[in-house]
């Protein structure tokens, strides 16, 4: 090693880290290593990717099981060979595995040049009815996920949207029982909206959405608004079963709309009605699907990941957090009804953390607050009892996102002495070129979180 990557790798560590807790290291795998007839492409390449990780120390690798590719064909008829190809040539390098379950489609291409949508059986009930998608103001679709607005409606050949879920999560602890008892499974992530994070489709940039936009409400497909209809009847007030119609587009700023302008209509008796709907429909949501997690996978650890929806966080309506389901304006807790009900089903949290490429700018026109955000959530998840863990956006390739990071893993003068059960990053691709860039860094991260 060159002096000026010890230089480098030094920097990572510039706290003692030695006898503080042991947090696992995690990294994810890209999800082009299964095609979409769920066949391992390239087995050897796999190993070379697990052999460079384990040369790393880490404790194991993060999996992407696409529902659209497992269930891609035919209802209930679930394809898993490439998976348990996977985990095969995984055990022999005796890694661990987190698996996350993802039940939306994905715009990326993974380095096998896979394009990952629903399965083709849901796309062809779309085209008798699009209102099983998120849908906005403006009658467009989001292809990405299901709206919660059929979790109890009998719409996909005769299933609700949550039996849908629950056939897919037993239907993977039936194939891989054996290898959660041996412990080579160590947790399972539930995707629970876009992303595989729990929000509303809020965001979408094939709308059109580009950061810094407050986004747009997601609850005009006829199931969501009948539900909305039922909620302003009960409240005896039907005039109110509407989404708001000065709440701006996608790429409007806080202070355009006369929703959430300071002393706006979000903070109406209106406004707080709609948001408290909006919410709570995500919070049912949580509810439906992680009671049949837990009943599917019998004890297993089960992690959900909230997303870090921080611009506009500085202003009092806090927009963006509001289209995406949180209901977090200055005057209101709205991550803490979300952790109550994690808390009822023992969930582990995961972040999602920023790099340093995202501290706020001076004369910063989206009043955004990433770390303010993060602290928030962190606290208020501890302070329900949570485990926690985090996730990183970027790929760690940047020496202050190592320090920020363990200074988050590991906070230091905690009276409580809080810390994460375990951290997971994403490999820059090629992996290859992570190994050249920053091998030292990295190796020298993973000994600080091993403590």
């Amino acid at each position: 090693m060159g002096s000026d990557q010890l230089l480098r790798a030094s920097a990572v560590c510039a706290g003692d880290f030695t006898k503080t807790p042991y947090i696992p290291v995690y990294a994810s795998l890209s999800m082009g290593i299964i095609n979409c007839y769920c066949q391992l492409v390239d087995p050897e390449a796999v190993r070379a990717e697990l052999r460079h990780l384990k040369s790393l120390n880490v404790d194991g690798v993060v999996v992407d099981c696409w529902w659209g590719i497992v269930e891609a064909w035919t209802p209930q008829k679930y394809e898993w060979s490439g998976y348990r190809d996977l985990f095969g040539i995984i055990k022999e390098f005796k890694l661990k595995v987190q698996v996350v379950l993802s039940f939306h489609g994905s715009g990326e291409c993974g380095s096998g040049g896979v394009l990952i949508a629903l399965p083709r059986w849901v796309l062809e009930i779309a085209q008798e009815n699009q209102d099983i998608f998120f849908t906005d103001r403006e009658g467009r679709r989001n292809t990405e996920c299901l709206s919660w607005g059929i979790d109890k409606e009998r719409v996909l050949r005769g299933r609700t949207g949550i039996e849908v879920y629950f056939d897919f999560m037993r239907s993977f602890h039936m194939e891989f029982r054996s290898l959660s008892e041996e412990g080579l499974i160590s947790a399972i992530e539930v995707g629970l909206g876009a992303s595989g994070e729990l929000r509303y489709p809020s965001c979408p940039e094939k709308m059109g959405w580009r950061y810094p936009g407050i986004g747009e409400f997601q609850c005009y497909d006829r199931y969501m608004q009948k539900n909305l209809r039922q909620s302003a009847l009960a409240r005896g007030h039907l005039f109110w079963a509407r989404g708001p119609d000065n709440a701006g587009y996608y790429n409007s700023r806080s202070h355009e709309t006369g929703f959430f302008c300071d002393g706006g209509d979000y903070d109406s008796y209106y406004g707080r009605f709609f948001l408290n709907w909006y919410s709570g429909i995500l919070i049912d949501h949580v509810d439906q699907v992680l009671s049949l997690a837990t009943l599917a996978f019998d004890g297993a650890a089960i992690v959900v990941k909230i997303p870090s929806i921080y611009w506009w966080h500085r202003t009092a309506s806090h927009a963006a957090e509001l289209t995406a389901g949180f209901y977090n304006p200055t005057n209101r807790d709205g991550y803490s009804p979300v952790f109550r009900m994690l808390k009822k089903h023992s969930i582990i949290l995961k972040v999602v953390c920023y790099g340093p490429e995202f501290t706020v700018q001076e004369n910063d026109e989206a009043f955004a607050d990433p770390e303010g955000l993060t602290w928030q959530v962190m606290n208020a998840a501890w302070d329900h009892g949570l485990s926690v863990s985090v996730e990183s956006a970027l790929p760690c390739l940047d020496v202050d996102m190592y320090s920020r990071i363990l200074d988050t893993a590991k906070p230091r003068n905690d009276p409580d002495r809080h810390h994460l059960s375990f951290f997971a990053y994403r490999q820059r691709t090629p992996f290859l070129l992570q190994r050249d860039v920053c091998f030292s860094e990295l190796e020298t991260f993973v000994k600080c979180m091993h403590g």
